[in-house]
């Protein structure tokens, strides 16, 4: 895999990985159903896609090399992109539809 291809890759999970918890009301998109879910439970499931996606990206970076070190502006940077790519996902639950909507489901 390109080192392009990877990085497109890593993009499409985060962006993927940021919104589920705001469109399922399953638990880590597999567990029980909880109707409705926390915003508790959405920012854990928001924390832990992060920490995985992460993961796959230090993984496709070794794969095609060294991998670089990354200090906590790396990480800070990471937690605002994926809290940017996770708004899409915030405004259909909270803004569009409505909080009483959300609670009806």
């Amino acid at each position: 895999m390109s080192a392009g291809a990877a990085t497109w890759l890593v993009v499409a999970v985060a962006l993927l990985a940021a919104n589920l918890p705001f469109v399922n009301e399953r638990l880590f998109v597999v567990g029980p159903r909880r109707a409705p879910k926390a915003f508790g439970w959405r920012l854990l499931e928001l924390v832990v896609a992060g920490g995985l996606t992460l993961l796959l990206g230090s993984a496709l970076e070794a794969s095609l090399g060294q991998r670089a070190p990354q200090g906590w502006e790396f990480y800070a940077a990471w937690t605002c992109l994926m809290l940017t790519l996770a708004s899409p996902g915030f405004v259909w639950r909270y803004l569009r539809r409505g909080a009483s909507a959300a609670a009806h489901e």
